[in-house]
């Protein structure tokens, strides 16, 4: 098993609740706020996030959160893909997005990383 002994050690978890808080906030404002549809699904997806992390650490077994990793892999490109439909109405600034986008690509490679790691640790 991996090394954590709770969810809230973990480096991806904690920049995914940094990039969630940001989302949050940034959806709370404006024309973004009266966008439903688009508000609440960014908010799920990134949500969905730190939730996919925490569940597959508190699995019993390095495969089930190397699953649950690629997963929280899965909500990161579906939130990066609603950060575009939200610059291109006009919903939050360029550097709110940059901010945003940046993070969750770190929380990827952090996620790939640790995926890989369990992966090849399955099979020892």
């Amino acid at each position: 098993m991996a090394g954590f002994k709770k969810f809230e050690e973990i480096q991806a978890w904690q920049k995914a609740r940094k990039a969630t808080k940001s989302v949050y906030e940034i959806t709370s404002d404006g024309k973004f706020s009266k966008d439903f549809g688009l508000r609440d699904q960014i908010r799920r997806s990134c949500v969905s996030i730190m939730a996919n992390i925490a569940e597959g650490q508190g699995r019993n077994s390095d495969k089930e959160f190397a699953n649950f990793l690629n997963i929280a892999h899965g909500s990161i490109s579906e939130t990066q893909s609603h950060l575009y439909i939200a610059i291109d109405l006009e919903y939050m600034s360029q550097s709110d997005f940059k901010k945003i986008y940046d993070l969750l690509d770190e929380v990827a490679r952090m996620t790939m990383s640790l995926m890989k790691h369990l992966r090849n640790a399955d099979k020892s």
